[in-house]
């Protein structure tokens, strides 16, 4: 093998590490926005991107000036824009957490479950109120910043002392990630439908609200009643066993991490 063949090999393996790094950081850089208003905006300028192309190749001459302009000082606008994504990027980074694994081996998707049942059951023989909801592949990070960040290991005796009555954290949201508790006292979206019961309260609303705007599972311990609800997919499911909320729990876990795209009838198996 000659000398200048040796260096071709090495430039075509060199190009081919390059890419294969810049694609992975482009793909946790996704991870970290997805979920977030930062994803429509990246629409739109996708969107403005591809305008821009079809102007030039069919020479719509003002068009494409205008675009060059806005793409242009857009650079400047972009910065702002994705100023708390950029930052968060860079806090991951500095924690050496922007290349960790983002799910949960199989043991820790049965201890999550029997965290979240653990404290759901004792929170429900007291009457106790929570509102916990657990973030799949749409991320949460617009809700996590509305609360304060904990990033505690998730326990059951954790997510009790959280929501005892009249502590700073009871009131509002827990959000889980993995098998962390990642914020506690987050404000979610109430729901709008009509079709809501009159009787249920502002946790079932905001429960019931982040389950239409993402596809986050979100378990919900009622104050005046004891029953522990269910909501996802703008479905809610009421009044379940404790068994159940296991079984619901280490399925949407199971599927989140192997990123399954068949939903499972809920609804039918809980009437059935």
């Amino acid at each position: 093998m000659s000398l200048w063949t040796h260096f071709n090999i090495l430039d075509y393996l060199t190009d081919i590490i390059d890419i294969l790094i810049v694609t992975y950081v482009i793909y946790k850089v996704i991870m970290i926005i997805r979920g977030t208003k930062a994803v429509q905006l990246a629409k739109g300028i996708l969107l403005i991107i591809a305008v821009w192309f079809l102007s030039s190749l069919l020479h719509f001459r003002t068009l494409e000036w205008i675009l060059n302009n806005a793409i242009t000082y857009g650079l400047f606008a972009i910065i702002v824009i994705f100023q708390p994504e950029l930052r968060r990027v860079l806090e991951q980074l500095g924690r050496g957490r922007l290349f960790t694994r983002g799910t949960v081996v199989e043991e820790e998707h049965k201890q999550v479950a029997e965290a979240i049942v653990k404290a759901s059951s004792y929170m429900a023989k007291r009457r106790i109120g929570a509102l916990m909801s657990i973030e799949r592949k749409t991320g949460l990070n617009d809700y996590i910043e509305t609360g304060i960040q904990l990033n505690g290991n998730l326990t059951s005796q954790l997510l009790i002392n959280i929501f005892i009555p009249n502590t700073p954290l009871h009131d509002g949201a827990v959000i889980i990630r993995g098998n962390e508790v990642v914020a506690a006292a987050c404000y979610l979206p109430l729901s709008e439908s009509p079709f809501i019961s009159k009787e249920l309260g502002t946790r079932h609303r905001a429960a019931m609200g982040v389950s239409e705007v993402t596809d986050s599972m979100t378990v919900v311990v009622s104050e005046e009643t004891g029953g522990i609800t269910v909501t996802k997919n703008g479905e809610m499911f009421r009044d379940i066993s404790e068994e159940r909320l296991k079984e619901m729990l280490q399925h949407e876990l199971e599927e989140s991490d192997n990123q399954m795209a068949i939903r499972w009838n809920w609804r039918g198996k809980h009437n059935g």
